[in-house]
């Protein structure tokens, strides 16, 4: 069964947090998420934390050392919202669509996610202050 949409949808919201069981323990302890997964992505340089909500999930990110995006973004902002993550059908046509208006990705290709999904991010000056993530989608999580 093909899981990729027909139109762009939310896939997920991703958390900067300063570490992973602070931020468990709020929302799956407290708040009774479930938790689908725990892995690394290295080349975003996280620890993620995949929590089910309805349709959709959250990411609690969790950086792997000083130099990740997500270091910087706490450093910066603290702990909150880093990204919305919206799920596309085509992720190579939405990347040259974006290009197309002036508005490029901030890779030139796409890298792997977390869950074996492909994703690229535009940069919040041309997302109305919003990172924002596109991604293929994302498979089953394990602990």
């Amino acid at each position: 069964m093909n899981d990729q949409p027909s139109k762009p949808e939310l896939d997920h919201l991703g958390i900067a947090v300063p570490d992973l069981e602070q931020g468990l323990a709020l929302w799956r302890d407290t708040l009774g998420l479930e938790l689908t997964g725990i892995e690394e992505v290295p080349s975003e340089g996280v620890r993620v934390a995949v929590l089910q909500i309805g349709g959709t999930r959250i990411e609690l990110l969790e950086p792997l050392n000083d130099e990740s995006p997500v270091a910087k973004h706490l450093e910066k902002r603290g702990a909150g919202i880093h990204h919305v993550a919206v799920k596309v059908p085509d992720l190579e046509a939405a990347q040259q669509r974006l290009r197309d208006a002036g508005k490029p990705p901030l890779r030139d290709e796409a890298r792997p996610g977390a869950g074996g999904a492909r994703v690229n991010f535009l940069h919040p000056k041309h997302a109305g202050g919003v990172l924002l993530e596109l991604t293929t989608g994302h498979g089953s999580h394990g602990d």
